[in-house]
Parts: structure tokens; C-alpha cells; sequence
């Protein structure tokens, strides 16, 4: 299994395509805004001969979705997404425009909601949904167990955790999502996070300063 990162927008946020051995591809959080940013998701997935699959998010903040449109439109795929996020994605367009995003094409609605135990099948591979809420009310979370890594969204970073007080976010909650979602994983399982580098569940039990 091939993971391709691409780092978008103003926020930074981490794109993730990933592809196996049948160049069947899962396209995740797609943040891609400028044309320009656009244009290089599509060209790695053209040279690469990539089929997409499936266009998910892990969570429906705004720096996450701003692609979903472009994705959806340019290779027919219907968002999966977690329902409680339902709201963010209604109210984007105003989200938006708080932000400066004044050009924001709106995400589709999801077709098929994602929830913990879901498995997401793709070419000979597969990933494990695990409900992971706290930075947003439906954040989910994509493991894969055979190869031992997690994408963790904005749940958790390296030395860091996601953002509470955003709407919908909750302190408590989100660090029982980690202690009870990802740190029950193997120690040596890479996390792949929504803005800035990986890190693995052994090196955030050490020394992620919010987890002590």
C-alpha cells in the first residue's frame, strides 16, 4: 500500500491518496482550493494511473473539504463522511467566507455515512473506521491493521491534539478518543495526522505533553 501526502491551503492541511498494487485509490480529506493545487492531485493521479474509489473525509472542517467538489465532479465518486458532521457540511459556504475561501465550491452530501467497524474496501486492500470524536463531533479515524498505521485527521498530531474550541469540539471527549482508539494500537504504528509530519502511538505515549 502506497501513501501519497499532499500538503494544501492556507491552514496546511494534509491530503492523502492511497493506492495499492491495482492502482485502486482512496482519496481522504481532500484540501486542494487553488487551481493550482488541484492540478497537482489530479496530475499524480493520472500519471500514476490511479482509478479512485472513494473520496472520504475524516472530519468536515472547512480546510478538509474544500476539494470535495473538484473530487466528486472529476471522477464521479460520492462522499462518505460520519453523520454527526451533517451540519458543518450544510453550513460550509458560511464557513467559508469566515475564512477567506470566497471561492469555495460546496461539498456535496454524503451517500453512504461512515461509522465505528465500517470497513472501507479498495483494490486487495482495506482499512478499519474507528469513531473518533472530540476535535469534531463525527471525526472517524482509518486504520489499517496489516500495515500498521492510522490516518488520525485532527484528533492527534505530533506532541500535540486536535483543537476544541471550534463548534461541536469537546476536550473530554477527544482525549478519551485517543486514549481509547489509538493508544490501545501497537506502539510502532505510524500516525498520519491532518496538518504537519507523522509520528507513531509509541513516540505520543513518551512524549505528547497532553497524554501524561
Amino acid at each position: 500500500m502506497k501513501i501519497k501526502t499532499f500538503t494544501f491551503n492556507q491552514f496546511q492541511e494534509n491530503t492523502f491518496v492511497i493506492s495499492d498494487n491495482t492502482r485502486d485509490c482512496i482519496i481522504i480529506d481532500p484540501g486542494c482550493y487553488q487551481q493550482e493545487e488541484k492540478d497537482e492531485l489530479e496530475n499524480y493521479i493520472i500519471e500514476n494511473k490511479l482509478k479512485p474509489i472513494y473520496l472520504i473525509n475524516t472530519h468536515c472542517h472547512i480546510d478538509h473539504i474544500l476539494g470535495n467538489n473538484f473530487i466528486s465532479k472529476r471522477w464521479g465518486l460520492d462522499l462518505m463522511a460520519n453523520k454527526k458532521d451533517l451540519d458543518l457540511l450544510k453550513n460550509s459556504q458560511d464557513i467559508a467566507k469566515m475564512y477567506g475561501f470566497f471561492n469555495f465550491e460546496s461539498s456535496p452530501l454524503p451517500k453512504k455515512f461512515l461509522n465505528e467497524g465500517d470497513i472501507i474496501k479498495f483494490g486487495n486492500s482495506e482499512l478499519n473506521i474507528l469513531f473518533t470524536p472530540g476535535h469534531a463531533p463525527g471525526h472517524i479515524s482509518l486504520y489499517s491493521k496489516k500495515y500498521n498505521f492510522i490516518l488520525s485527521g485532527d484528533v492527534l498530531f505530533k506532541n500535540s491534539i486536535g483543537r476544541t474550541d471550534l463548534p461541536g469540539g469537546d476536550f473530554n471527549i477527544l482525549i478519551n478518543s485517543i486514549k481509547n482508539k489509538l493508544l490501545t494500537l501497537d506502539n510502532e504504528t505510524i500516525v498520519y495526522c491532518g496538518h504537519g509530519p507523522s509520528t507513531t502511538i509509541g513516540e505520543e505515549k513518551k512524549h505528547n505533553p497532553f497524554l501524561s
